[in-house]
């Protein structure tokens, strides 16, 4: 094993902060875009379904 205990592989000798700091970033990057993404999908289909309830009662 690369590392001896827990909070030595958290550290990653002096590396730890900048590795976990962009697991984190990218984390919070993927977790809007998922969000973003979702309520523009909600949206776009409450659009749809009034557009087609107007042409269904013309």
């Amino acid at each position: 094993m690369a590392f001896e205990s827990i909070p030595e592989f958290l550290k990653m000798g002096t590396h730890g902060i900048y590795v976990w700091s962009t697991y984190g970033i990218s984390l919070i990057a993927l977790v809007g875009l998922f969000v973003s993404t979702r309520v523009s999908n909600c949206k776009l289909r409450k659009q749809l379904k009034k557009r087609y309830q107007r042409e269904q009662s013309r």
